[in-house]
């Protein structure tokens, strides 16, 4: 029979605070603004500083045509041009330019301009400018020499696309496809007997 102690207490159902993780919205992203210098002192330490990160990268690159690992490149390639074409919800960055030269794009934000050099991504065996070891991204995002871990407000909506990679799980990064190969191997001493 039971007691009846429950007889007269309300009961409201549990409401759910946000929706199941299939159903989350797609977050919205904060454009992303680069600096620009005010004054002819800042434009030219602007040019300077353009002149090392450059000198830098050629000199990371090497007599060997050493490239970045396949995972920084990775997440290199998710930082310029998002993860929608493996099914993500993360678009390209708003300063990736679309070249003159069909198929290929550039950065439009650090200044290096449209030229086969400047290229993201290259066809065959070519070097692209994501292949250089050390490679500066004037938003400093993951996958580039001198990325910054976001900050706290950058988690806050609209969120940055920093944030949005860096919250990605691993698995996630690999199913971006790179290209890569190999500089040729010369041949030693030893397997030239």
């Amino acid at each position: 029979m039971g007691c009846n102690c429950n007889k007269n207490k309300k009961t409201t159902p549990v409401q759910e605070t946000s929706p199941a993780p299939a159903q989350q919205a797609t977050p919205s992203f904060r454009q992303e603004e680069i600096k620009k210098p005010e004054t002819l002192v800042e434009s030219v330490k602007q040019k300077m500083t353009m002149m090392q990160t450059f000198a830098s990268a050629i000199a990371s690159r090497g007599f060997n045509n050493e490239k970045v690992t396949i995972p920084m490149k990775q997440l290199r390639v998710a930082s310029c041009f998002g993860n929608q074409q493996q099914g993500g919800v993360l678009p390209p960055c708003e300063h990736l330019k679309q070249s003159t030269t069909p198929g290929k794009f550039f950065c439009g934000g650090c200044g290096c301009g449209d030229r086969k050099g400047t290229w993201l991504v290259a066809d065959g065996d070519e070097y692209s400018k994501l292949d250089y070891p050390r490679l500066n991204c004037p938003l400093q995002m993951p996958g580039f020499s001198n990325y910054e871990k976001s900050k706290q407000d950058e988690a806050n909506s609209p969120i940055t696309r920093r944030y949005y990679i860096e919250q990605l799980p691993y698995t996630e990064i690999e199913k971006i496809q790179v290209k890569t190969f190999d500089p040729p191997v010369k041949p030693t001493e030893q397997s030239k007997q």
